[in-house]
């Protein structure tokens, strides 16, 4: 997988201001802050395909993808190769090292708890009331707080959080539409 720090992409965009730059992060996150040139497309509604069929992706050229951290990026550069296009190009460290780098951002006055937070909010809540549960109501319900630490260790191990993608589909999570339009609507 290709990966860019933060500073070369900014030197490219300075002098190529079109570089197709995919933010593929909730719409909400993506609202809170993102670099000026990136266009949203969440990651779960992400389908190059038919980006690059639409024409809204030039065939044969880098395409820079980014996200928080580089997690979701990653995954996004994963599904690019997997459907035939190589040309996926990681943001290293996403928009955390962006802004970190002092390189310009597009800021919205609203704040969002990011996708990641949300998820260890749930994670514990449900945790927490599978203990209470069990120690006040039934130890069987102690199950529950089994159930989700399992499903961290999973997520830790395989790098895939079904809570997070749950999360993700949420109304709050869902506050602006997608750059491309309906393109972002084709499912994979």
């Amino acid at each position: 997988m290709k990966t860019i720090a933060p500073a070369e992409l900014q030197k490219l965009l300075a002098t190529q201001p079109g570089l197709p730059l995919l933010d593929v992060r909730t719409p909400v996150e993506y609202a809170e802050v993102h670099v000026p040139q990136a266009r949203n497309v969440p990651l779960d509604q992400l389908s190059p395909k038919a980006l690059f069929d639409a024409g809204q992706l030039p065939k044969g050229q880098p395409v820079y993808l980014l996200c928080r951290s580089g997690a979701r990026a990653t995954k996004a550069a994963e599904q690019f190769a997997r459907e035939g296009f190589d040309q996926g190009i990681v943001v290293e460290g996403g928009t955390q090292a962006w802004i970190e780098a002092g390189l310009p951002v597009t800021r919205d006055a609203a704040r969002v708890i990011s996708l990641e937070r949300q998820v260890r909010i749930v994670a514990g809540s449900l945790v927490l009331t599978g203990v209470l549960l069990a120690y006040f109501i039934h130890p069987a319900f102690i199950v529950l707080s089994a159930f989700v630490g399992a499903g961290l260790v999973f997520a830790g191990i395989n790098d895939w959080c079904g809570m997070g993608l749950l999360l993700a589909k949420l109304p709050w999570n869902q506050k602006s539409g997608c750059a491309f339009g309906s393109c972002c609507e084709v499912k994979h």
